[in-house]
């Protein structure tokens, strides 16, 4: 980091101290419960994750979800677990973690309606209905008396638990369509005649009872929260703004903190191409109104102005963050000591919900350190300091050779980074500029302004090196990020062999378009096999354009890896309302002059569309020429004095942004240390007896 400026006296509000019932949270910034796919599996990753948070600035640090009880388990997804005394030790690695730096540690206790796939307990809600968020062949049961007794017994067992653990904030979770109590609340999930159904008061008796018995509980030793559906975006069958204000004008004194959220998950963390920062607003604007207790909300908040404005206009009285927490959590930290050009900010790309939807620890396009703070000792502000004098040469200016030549400037390496091109950035700068993309330029825009503040790193724009070139200039090591080009012959998931296609056909490719290449002609089909966002994102521009599209995927819908970021349903809807047509479950199989001839996935069954031309957007190959031919060279090396040629992100293997940043930090890292067998730590499950 940048040397402290000092403090703006615009923001001084952003640090005053506010109580939380018992507790006093030294600032206005909170991290709200965020799910991380490492949970009860990964303990002292989790802690360590957390730790770094608190010690970025954040008031309050959260837990992801965390079960209460076998009855509601999250199998296959890893979040917190918290159903006997066994699993406190866990939960105190965390809090002793976040306690370290002075921060309140919240937990989100949390009973779902889940399938129960791993505890095969038969799941149970406040009606019968499927299991809800997702297709499972089994059914949510009516709870009884009896089973609400035991809910409730359940919820406050956890509570005392969860204070013997060090937390200094407990939740009573009622939110995101997920949790039994926002089902019991919801006019679309409830249809009980009994004194928990039907009126309002009824729905929410139970939420009632389980904040008073929490509050009984908790008096004195912890704060009380509650994370609530301000509004499920369904009009009058379900939550909506007339039945929050009824709810507020009922419990609102009851807990010592609100967190209002809007919708299910996905609406309430739309990626930046659907929805801008501060996004829903309008919905929680007026709630505080409402209660004498303090607000927290989130909105992908990272402008301090908009964060002032918050609090300023009595919206809230806390700044929650989840995204911007995993993008810089030293969020805090920077606005308070004046460094708010050294703020890494969320482009919204969700790629950190990815990780919880794929069961795999959280990872960050602008923070490759996000989940690696204990396996790898990662840390977002530190960096080890170089071991040697030598001098390193990064070839490519994408987001891999820009983490790498900064991550070996922070080292205190000289360093040299040559681009082909007239501008920094390679495919984030491209890709930026194609509809809904705006946002991550912040990528480039980071790094960027941390190089150019670096004597001991330098580079030019128009300079491609052959090896032979490379050779004579004295390097110690060099970092080949020369990125990926888009194919052109239709290998993907479906082909694994270069299709037949007519010469006399035109085919394009996304770096065709983004270089401002068009199609000859208006009808144009997208190939999408590659199953991200680029399909849909390229259909969009065509049909912006004025192009008559058609979208052509293997896959049942379009963009099917977007489930796990939670937008394809949105990049669908905007297809469709544009007016693209759209072939699934249908693959390209060849093309003759007159357009493209697709066949079922399925039956096998072809049909020939009539179009002008195709764009592909399959797979990508590595641009390795240049590393490859420095490999050939490598009889050379000792008189060269070059040491190491190691090829760097995309120019290894093309993945996402967020994979060639985290390699470009894994090079700059590992430079002059010894190979070690494991590439990180492990935690090992102690056998029963």
């Amino acid at each position: 980091m940048t040397v402290p400026q000092g403090r703006d006296p615009r923001y001084d509000v952003l640090f005053e101290p506010v109580a939380i019932g018992p507790v006093v949270a030294r600032n206005r910034f909170f991290q709200v419960p965020q799910c991380n796919g490492m949970g009860y599996r990964d303990p002292s990753a989790l802690a360590a994750m957390r730790g770094i948070k608190a010690e970025g600035g954040w008031a309050v640090v959260s837990t992801e979800e965390t079960e209460i009880h076998p009855s509601s388990d999250f199998a296959p997804y890893i979040e917190g677990r918290i159903w006997d005394d066994r699993d406190i030790p866990a939960h105190v690695r965390v809090t002793e973690s976040i306690h370290a730096h002075g921060s309140l540690a919240a937990i989100e206790l949390t009973h779902n309606g889940s399938p129960n796939l791993y505890t095969r307990i038969p799941p149970m809600g406040p009606s019968h209905r499927p299991v809800h968020g997702e297709i499972q062949p089994i059914q949510i049961r009516r709870m009884d008396r009896s089973d609400i007794i035991a809910l409730r017994r359940w919820h406050r067992e956890a509570v005392e638990r969860s204070i013997e653990a060090g937390y200094d904030i407990v939740y009573v979770y009622a939110g995101h369509d997920f949790s039994t109590l926002n089902h019991f609340l919801s006019r679309q999930h409830n249809d009980r005649t009994d004194e928990y159904g039907g009126s309002l008061e009824n729905r929410a008796r139970l939420l009632r009872e389980i904040l008073e018995e929490t509050r009984e509980i908790a008096d004195g030793r912890a704060g009380v929260a509650c994370r609530i559906n301000v509004d499920e975006l369904i009009g009058d069958r379900g939550i909506n703004r007339e039945e929050i204000v009824g709810i507020l004008e009922m419990l609102g004194e009851i807990p010592d903190l609100w967190d209002f959220m809007v919708g299910g998950w996905p609406e309430d963390s739309a990626t930046s191409r659907f929805g801008p920062e501060a996004e829903r607003e309008e919905y929680i604007r007026g709630l505080k109104d409402l209660t004498s207790k303090p607000v927290v909300g989130v909105g992908r908040f990272t402008s301090p102005d908009t964060m002032v404005r918050m609090i300023r206009q009595g919206i809230l009285d806390f700044i929650g963050a989840a995204r911007p927490s995993i993008a810089d959590p030293f969020l805090p930290k920077k606005i308070e000591e004046g460094l708010i050009d050294d703020i890494r900010e969320c482009i919204g790309c969700n790629i950190c919900v990815a990780s919880d939807t794929t069961m795999a620890p959280i990872r960050c396009t602008q923070n490759p350190t996000m989940g690696e703070e204990w396996r790898k000792g990662w840390h977002p502000e530190i960096i080890r300091p170089k071991q040697s004098d030598a001098k390193i040469l990064v070839v490519g200016g994408g987001p891999a050779g820009l983490e790498t030549a900064m991550d070996l400037g922070n080292r205190g390496y000289e360093v040299v980074l040559i681009e082909a091109s007239r501008e920094l950035g390679g495919r984030v700068a491209r890709e930026a500029r194609l509809p809904g993309l705006a946002s991550w330029i912040r990528v480039l825009d980071y790094r960027r302004t941390q190089i150019d503040r670096m004597k001991n790193v330098d580079y030019y724009f128009e300079s491609a090196m052959t090896a032979d070139e490379i050779l004579e200039y004295g390097f110690d090591h060099v970092a080949v990020a020369t990125g990926a080009t888009w194919r052109r012959d239709g290998i993907g998931y479906a082909h694994t062999h270069p299709i037949d296609l007519d010469p006399a056909f035109e085919i394009l490719t996304p770096d065709d378009l983004i270089a401002g290449t068009r199609p000859r002609g208006k009808d144009v089909v997208v190939f999408d096999d590659d199953h991200y966002y680029m399909g849909g994102v390229i259909a969009e521009l065509l049909i912006k354009e004025g192009y008559s599209v058609t979208l052509v995927t293997p896959a049942a819908d379009v963009s099917t890896w977007t489930h796990n970021t939670m937008e394809q349903h949105r990049i669908q809807a905007r297809l469709l309302n544009l007016g693209t047509k759209l072939i699934t479950a249908n693959t390209v199989m060849t093309t003759d002059a007159g357009g493209v001839v697709l066949a079922c996935v399925y039956t096998d069954r072809e049909q020939h569309l009539d179009c002008d031309s195709a764009v592909f957007v399959t797979s990508r190959l590595p641009n390795e020429d240049l590393y490859l031919d420095l490999l050939d060279r490598q009889p050379s090396w000792d008189d060269a004095g070059l040491s190491t040629v190691t090829a760097v992100g995309d120019a290894l293997n093309p993945g996402t942004i967020a994979s060639a940043i985290w390699d470009g930090r894994r090079f700059a890292e590992d430079l002059d240390r010894i190979d070690e067998d494991l590439p990180f730590p492990r935690e090992i499950p102690q056998l029963a007896p």
